[in-house]
């Protein structure tokens, strides 16, 4: 469906979920910032840049990158398909440097879908920790055949800790609350709130309904990979450098270099 044929203002819809995000996440800027260095740092001698954004929603991740990297081209992918529309109708194909592709991350054939054997960069942003630690593994072994040889993948979101450790993620647990306290009493969005708003907007409906019936059975009845796990499944999937370079509290960078 294209929102673009409504006369709704799409483009602040973006800005209102970026808004509501943050509510959240309130070092997501900053870790988009770090993860677009280091893909421009890496990438610098790479003409055009081919990145996959997994799990994109609207393109917060792909937007930031095509703005900063002016040769590159993304790859945007996600299930949701009012996600995948609000992209769409906000950002357009950026002058045919954004693709959007609808695909499930959970059962997905990564080079099938993208129509790609190899890419110079992966990345993702809040949206890996909707794996099992089974998905991900196959995720991440996908990753080592896709990614070329010096290219990387970048992950940022909340990570677990490793191990018995239970300060730290009852530290990040708090951080995150008071987050969203002072979020919604500056008078922010919260996540079901900013959806309620959207479902109002025409042209949405069908689309609405197209994401319950895709989303009816999907549940979060596992344990999150913790840190420990995303590095050594990187590592086994060809990764040979790994590590976290920027994070705040569990809110991090993951990087892998292929």
């Amino acid at each position: 469906m294209d929102l673009t044929e409504t006369t709704v203002d799409w483009t602040q819809w973006l800005r209102r979920w970026d808004r509501q995000q943050t509510g959240y996440l309130p070092y997501r800027e900053e870790r988009f910032t770090v993860a677009v260095d280091i893909l421009e740092q890496v990438l610098a001698g790479t003409a055009e840049p081919v990145i996959v954004d997994l799990g994109c929603g609207p393109g917060s991740f792909s937007q930031r990158i095509v703005e900063r990297l002016p040769t590159a081209r993304c790859l945007a992918v996600d299930l949701d398909p009012v996600l995948l529309a609000l992209g769409r109708a906000a950002l357009g194909d950026a002058d045919g440097r954004i693709t959007w592709i609808q695909a499930d991350l959970m059962s997905v054939h990564l080079p099938a879908v993208l129509g790609l054997s190899t890419v110079d960069a992966v990345v993702s942003s809040t949206a890996l920790h909707w794996l099992s630690a089974e998905r991900l593994s196959a995720t991440y072994a996908q990753l080592g055949g896709l990614v070329r040889r010096g290219g990387l993948f970048l992950n940022a979101d909340n990570i677990p800790e490793p191990g018995e450790a239970t300060v730290l993620p009852r530290m990040a647990e708090r951080a995150r609350a008071e987050a969203i306290e002072r979020s919604v009493a500056a008078g922010g969005e919260d996540w079901s709130t900013w959806w309620e708003a959207l479902a109002e907007q025409p042209g949405i409906a069908e689309l609405i309904s197209e994401r319950s019936e895709l989303f009816a059975g999907i549940t979060r009845d596992w344990a999150e990979p913790a840190l420990d796990f995303h590095v050594a499944a990187l590592r086994y999937a060809g990764f040979g450098e790994v590590g976290v370079p920027w994070q705040r509290l569990d809110d991090r960078v993951l990087l892998g270099v292929r």
